[in-house]
């Protein structure tokens, strides 16, 4: 069973029986952002199975299949097997969101169709899942994602300030706080990890996690930057 990695295009066949390292240094070099472990992510095939492995001690990784179907935090030790077709990797370190492709040649799941969204215009609502966001918390979420959504896929995206975030909008730093506050809570509450801390402390990068869950389940997609654009020359 083959594994591809692609990076910004790159793609590279990995070799049954050995381990592929993903970080500073390794097989596949992300970057030198020295925010970036080293030796980050492993994939090996014990058993005939490809499996994914955070082999690093402070960052995290959200795993997706393109059509948002699966999303999987994977914190410092745990181990997630691949099984789908195209399987993405995000994961942000310092300043930096990157994307990495998987592409497998047997996959052990093909998923079902997953049901269009439904938009309710009414009340400004838009009911993705189970989850349901307010304008200003979409808004919230394509600020912070734009430049995740307009990276083309595979490439690296600087990630905004929460004071640069709020600029976009049109928002006070304040104003902005308390909406992330809002969304953080509302995911949280329906099981989405990453976003707070242990003992109720609050994640300093949760809005790299934020914006790594919208992009894998598709929370938020490029056609859906309109919406920002118009918003914002409303502001203006």
């Amino acid at each position: 069973m083959g594994l591809v990695v692609d990076f910004v295009g790159a793609r590279t066949t990995l070799v049954p029986g050995e381990t592929f390292v993903i970080g500073r240094e390794g097989d596949l070099v992300v970057d030198d952002n020295p925010f970036l472990h080293r030796q980050f992510l492993t994939l090996t095939d014990p058993g005939g199975v490809w499996v994914l492995t955070n082999v690093g001690d402070q960052l995290a990784a959200t795993v997706s299949d393109p059509e948002g179907r699966l999303e999987a935090f994977l914190g410092p030790g745990a181990v997630l097997p691949i099984v789908f077709e195209q399987t993405l990797l995000r994961f942000t370190a310092g300043p930096t969101t990157y994307e990495i492709l998987l592409l497998h040649d047997a996959p052990a799941f093909r998923a079902s169709p997953l049901e269009d969204p439904v938009m309710d215009d009414s009340d400004g609502r838009a009911t993705i899942g189970r989850v349901m966001l307010t304008l200003d918390q979409q808004l919230l979420i394509l600020a912070l994602a734009e430049a995740g959504l307009t990276s083309g896929g595979g490439a690296s995206a600087v990630l905004p300030t929460s004071a640069q975030a709020a600029a976009r909008l049109g928002w006070t730093v304040t104003k902005f706080n308390r909406k992330l506050d809002n969304v953080c809570d509302k995911l949280s509450k329906l099981g989405v990890r990453g976003l707070h801390g242990d003992a109720g402390r609050l994640a300093s990068n949760r809005r790299a996690r934020l914006v790594e869950y919208a992009l894998a389940v598709r929370l938020v997609t490029r056609e859906d930057l309109a919406v920002l654009d118009q918003a914002t020359a409303h502001a203006d």
